[in-house]
């Protein structure tokens, strides 16, 4: 059973009664970042820069008052857009909590009117495939040296009925 969680969206110069949210929230998801990415895959030294981008966004999910993982996403044009991270912290894998992220992000893509959301994913990372399949996602190409000359990766994508 899935612990309970809710989603919020990182906006820009956010704050709250309990104080600057905005650099709460970017150092748990900078953390998380750290944890699970190589470093040289890591956006850790350039997040907040990433984040200031005009069409990038970042939804993260809060349990218990804390952030329990974050997807972040771009559409540099209004054809496409595409996943660029998606990371849960390993005490709250397994629990449903990257699909719901998955799925706040695909919906932030659609309310954007794109025809298409892409994203890179390790072919050896099982469960991240498994996810991004049932969710409709259907590998495109591979992308030989994409992470590091050892480490490819599967191009993505999933395509919205045009209206």
């Amino acid at each position: 059973m899935a612990a309970k969680g809710e989603i919020l969206e990182l906006k820009r110069n956010s704050s709250s009664s309990s104080g600057n949210n905005w650099d709460r929230i970017v150092n748990d998801v900078v953390r998380i970042e750290k944890r699970l990415f190589p470093k040289h895959e890591s956006l850790a030294k350039s997040f907040e820069e990433e984040l200031r981008k005009k069409n990038a966004g970042l939804l993260y999910l809060e349990v218990d008052g804390e952030v329990a993982g974050y997807v972040m996403y771009a559409w540099p044009s209004s054809l496409c857009a595409s996943i660029t991270k998606l990371a849960v912290k390993e005490s709250c894998q397994r629990q449903g909590h990257g699909g719901s992220l998955l799925r706040a992000a695909i919906q932030k893509c659609r309310e954007r009117k794109v025809q298409r959301v892409t994203l890179h994913v390790d072919p050896l990372r099982a469960p991240a495939m498994n996810l991004y399949k049932k969710s409709g996602f259907q590998v495109d190409s591979l992308v030989r040296g994409y992470y590091s000359s050892d480490r490819d990766a599967y191009r993505m994508f999933l395509d919205f009925d045009a209206d």
